[in-house]
This record gives C-alpha cells, sequence and structure tokens, in this order.
C-alpha cells in the first residue's frame, strides 16, 4: 500500500484551474452563438482569449479570486440569455437586437476580465518548471 500524502492544495489548484477552462471554453462558446444571432462576423480568438485560463491561474492571488468571480457573473448573463434568444428565434421572432445587446455585454466583461492578466513582457508569461 503506497503511504505517499496526497497534496490537496495541488488537487484544489488542479480542480480549480480544470473548472475555470470548462466554464471559459463554455462562455466562449455561448458567445460564438450569440455573435451569430447579433449577425456579427465571427471573431478569431486572440491570443489573450485562448490561454487567460493557464495564464490567470499563473497570476493567482486577487486577480484569479477577481477572474473566478467575473466567470461565474458572465456565465450567469449568458446561459439564460442564449436560451431566451433560442427561444425568441424558435418562435420565428427577430432575436438580432437582444442578441446584439447581449454580445455588447459580453465583449464588455470580456475585456473587463482579459484586463486582470498581468502584462507580459518581451519574452512572454513568466514559466516555472
Amino acid at each position: 500500500m503506497d503511504a505517499t500524502p496526497i497534496n490537496f492544495a495541488k488537487s484544489s489548484a488542479a480542480a480549480s484551474g480544470s473548472k475555470i477552462s470548462r466554464q471559459w471554453t463554455a462562455v466562449q462558446d455561448a458567445a460564438t452563438a450569440v455573435a451569430m444571432l447579433a449577425g456579427v462576423p465571427a471573431e478569431q480568438p486572440s491570443q489573450a482569449i485562448r490561454s487567460f485560463p493557464a495564464r490567470i491561474l499563473d497570476a493567482s492571488g486577487w486577480r484569479l479570486e477577481l477572474a473566478k468571480n467575473q466567470i461565474d457573473d458572465m456565465t450567469a448573463m449568458m446561459q439564460p440569455g442564449l436560451s431566451a434568444l433560442l427561444a425568441v428565434n424558435a418562435r420565428g421572432q427577430n432575436a438580432q437586437p437582444a442578441a446584439l445587446t447581449l454580445w455588447q455585454e459580453y465583449v464588455a466583461a470580456r475585456n473587463a476580465v482579459l484586463s486582470l492578466l498581468p502584462q507580459t513582457g518581451n519574452l512572454g508569461p513568466r514559466r516555472s518548471a
């Protein structure tokens, strides 16, 4: 029997990172659908958007806590918003004005959460082994 102690802090950090990554991806997927309903051209995700979960975990501290809260808020905004837009669209009504409003709210929230990332130098983000 292996008597190696479990490092709960490391396990907790990994679980937190996995949750942030899943939520972030779900919000981005919902935003793509909202953009389509709004008639907004599809965006190619920037490097900052793609690497956000990993980089915010590296930042840790208050930035990480604030990011978790903001992503929870974005999830709470996008889930019912997209459901409502899809219901309106399914009834054959024009969902574009409401979708455009939700898209603008998403962009503002996304930009706010991305601003939590620490600035990187010319060598890129801090890496550790």
